[in-house]
């Protein structure tokens, strides 16, 4: 059998600072994957590695974190996103922090990306090939949280996070037959989570959509579930898996620079650690 390396990115916001410090880290130690699928941040950051711009990611967040056309309350109130479209999802990649669009577009490496279609609230998994402005819009689909994003029109679909339909899918990772499977989780090992709060609220706001209010509720299960599955694979050897060595906090819109730095730190020292044992598994 051909290798076919896979790997695992979870979301978590700018808790994918700690996915940035690992990836970098792979890439810096000639760790290479076959495929690739992430969730949310992990697609919005983990896409760097298909570009091999190796600390992009951390330079554009500690830059623009601070920059409310980046992502603000007022972005929010004046466009319905707290991430801004126009601004992070357009000026950032096209003009302030570019894309290495040729080495995208070259790199056989096949990266998958989760949405979740809001009418039926199942996962969408699609491709992104050539880091252009279409495969972006995917991107910010990908990782537009429901309620202070607006759904995101593709290929017919309305979509929105992909964490809330498969926030870590490795299941269907492993449904591609890799050889190899690492998966990068954005929790430490004692995470589990609870039910969402405010439902009332979010039932509210989307009211329209009773397959996402579902997924929603369902969310915590499905995703402890996972952490299950995924604890079994790893004791079995069937999967390697990297967390966070402790539990890692941040906001929703984070403005600190200094603490998105630590986030990165973390993930890139938790890798270096583990690169000899990685090395060995795969």
């Amino acid at each position: 059998m051909q290798e076919k390396r896979g790997l695992v990115l979870e979301g978590g916001g700018f808790r994918g600072m700690y996915t940035c410090g690992v990836i970098d880290a792979f890439m810096e130690n000639g760790i290479d994957f076959h495929h690739v699928v992430g969730v949310s941040a992990g697609a919005a950051f983990g896409c760097n590695i298909k570009s091999k711009q190796i600390g992009r990611a951390l330079r554009y967040n500690k830059r623009f974190c601070q920059d409310s056309r980046y992502s603000s309350l007022k972005s929010f109130i004046t466009t319905g996103d707290l991430y801004n479209k126009d601004f992070a999802y357009g000026v950032v990649p096209t003009l302030l922090d570019p894309f290495d669009t040729k080495v995208f577009r070259e790199n056989p490496l096949r990266f998958t990306l989760v949405c979740t279609d809001i009418h039926t609230g199942k996962p969408i998994y699609h491709d992104i090939e050539n880091g252009d402005a279409l495969d972006i819009e995917w991107i910010r689909a990908s990782a537009s949280i429901p309620v202070v994003s607006k759904p995101v029109k593709l290929d017919g679909y309305e979509l929105l996070d992909g964490g809330v339909s498969d926030s870590i899918p490795v299941e269907w990772m492993l449904q591609q037959h890799p050889t190899k499977t690492v998966v990068i989780l954005t929790r430490d090992k004692s995470y589990r989570k609870e039910p969402m709060k405010f439902m009332s609220i979010i039932k509210r706001t989307l009211k329209e959509y009773p397959k996402l209010i579902e997924a929603l509720e369902m969310r915590h299960t499905r995703y402890n579930e996972t952490l299950e599955k995924i604890d079994q694979l790893e004791r079995e050897g069937k999967i390697f898996v990297i967390r966070p060595s402790k539990p890692i906090a941040c906001t929703m819109i984070e403005k600190d620079p200094n603490h998105l730095q630590e986030i990165y730190d973390i993930g890139r020292c938790d890798a270096l650690n583990c690169l000899k044992d990685l090395k060995e598994y795969l």
